[in-house]
């Protein structure tokens, strides 16, 4: 994930998604084709998951990178949090499509779900749009008379301002839709100035760079162990349910899914929080607080019937996902266009990448963990995953405050206040 957000940082965001998209559902495909050749060989599929995790991490500092070209900062979290739905969508059709075949014909748990996948790389190859500069707009380019100032080239924006019925601009956000009753544009004149090599070109930032940027260490600890959490519950619940309510594989399969139900409700709400509090931080780690005691809850009331599973099942999927959705979703972008970086657009898909690479090592170590202890009782399990939702709320704050470095001091004011700003995503 690392190199992957450094590779795509430098490369059209189009060609590089469809690229992983296509590499991944062949892979996946090629895992289920064992079955059908009747592959018994522990490295071929050692090898074929790895090589599928490494094309995979093209992914999300791309689609990240993408929406954040898009949107500004005022409703990302709401914005981002609807959007972000689609992972816990996700899992919930992987799951059901794996459990439908998990007890006849295995392969087509792969090949399925690795055929959806490559046909909507095609998709996105035909119709992803990078960038609003990649369409036409509704403002025109029109060069300065005095051309050239201190080495930089002075253009006049002329750009369309929507107002409402009482004369009030409206959020720069809508400006781009189209018209409905009751707005009319007016015009309005923007001058600003790009540097001489044409705007937008400065080098994309590097790898060490991208970590100086204030926020970007601790929320990857942060997320380090809500990931943990979070993929503990996604390849370990099956198995739970079925050892405790006493429910085939199917059947185990399709109830887990409420687990991410619960995540897209959790995505959701965070990002509405946080963008009416105007604060990320705060929102994580009011969420990581409840979610502690409802794990706790959970292995013992998930053990009174199906009836309770289902409601402890909804609960812990948003307080779980809540952060994890958020950070990886507004909060990465937020820190991604951070005013330290002084206008630097190639800055977006290397911080994410950090962000949800640091986040992927806690999701190898959690099932990992898992698997270690669920032989001497699942309530370790559940023990170690409140002692990960502690760490990924006290670890960062406790970090953040015994910083030597000045410049990241009060990078969670600094996120925090600039959270609920509205820049216009065009300009």
């Amino acid at each position: 994930m690392y190199l992957s957000g450094i590779i795509g940082e430098r490369l059209p965001i189009r060609y590089y998604l469809t690229f992983g998209m296509l590499a991944s559902g062949a892979l996946t495909a090629l895992f289920g084709l064992g079955y059908f050749y009747n592959i018994h060989s522990f490295g071929f599929y050692v090898v074929t998951q790895i090589i599928n995790g490494l094309v995979q991490t093209t992914g999300w500092p791309s689609v990240v990178t993408c929406l954040g070209n898009w949107f500004g900062k005022g409703r990302r979290g709401l914005i981002m949090g609807v959007w972000n739905s689609h992972t816990s969508v996700g899992n919930i059709l992987g799951s059901l499509i794996a459990g439908y075949w998990v007890s006849t014909c295995w392969g087509l748990s792969f090949v399925v779900p690795g055929a959806i996948v490559a046909a909507m790389g095609i998709v996105c190859f035909l119709f992803l749009i990078e960038h609003p500069k990649d369409i036409a707009c509704s403002s025109s380019l029109v060069a300065h008379s005095r051309g050239h100032e201190n080495g930089a080239h002075r253009f006049r924006l002329q750009k369309q301002v929507f107002v409402d019925n009482e004369n009030k601009p409206l959020d720069p956000e809508i400006q781009c839709l189209l018209l409905s009753d009751g707005k009319h544009p007016v015009h309005q004149s923007h001058v600003v100035v790009l540097p001489a090599d044409g705007g937008g070109s400065m080098a994309a930032i590097s790898f060490t760079g991208a970590l100086r940027i204030p926020g970007v260490i601790e929320f990857s600890l942060c997320l380090l162990f809500a990931k943990l959490v979070s993929y503990t519950f996604l390849f370990w619940l099956p198995l739970y349910i079925t050892s405790v309510d006493h429910l085939d594989a199917r059947q185990a399969g399709e109830l887990s899914t409420l687990f991410d139900v619960g995540g897209i409700f959790g995505g959701i709400l965070a990002g509405v929080i946080s963008d009416r509090l105007e604060k990320r931080a705060s929102t994580c780690g009011l969420m990581l607080l409840l979610a502690a005691p409802t794990l706790y809850m959970f292995s013992t009331i998930s053990r009174m019937g199906l009836e309770a599973t289902t409601a402890m099942l909804l609960l812990s999927g948003a307080l779980v996902s809540g952060p994890y959705a958020l950070i990886t979703t507004a909060v990465s972008a937020d820190l991604g266009t951070h005013k330290s970086l002084k206008g630097n657009s190639h800055a977006l898909a290397t911080v994410t990448a950090i962000i949800d690479g640091t986040g992927s090592v806690g999701a190898a170590l959690g099932p990992l963990l898992a698997g270690l202890l669920s032989p001497s009782g699942w309530n370790n399990v559940f023990y170690m995953l409140m002692v990960a939702d502690a760490c990924a709320l006290l670890l960062p704050r406790w970090l953040n405050r015994h910083n030597n470095g000045t410049p990241r001091q009060d990078h969670r004011g600094d996120l925090e206040e600039t959270a609920g700003r509205n820049p216009c995503p065009t300009w």
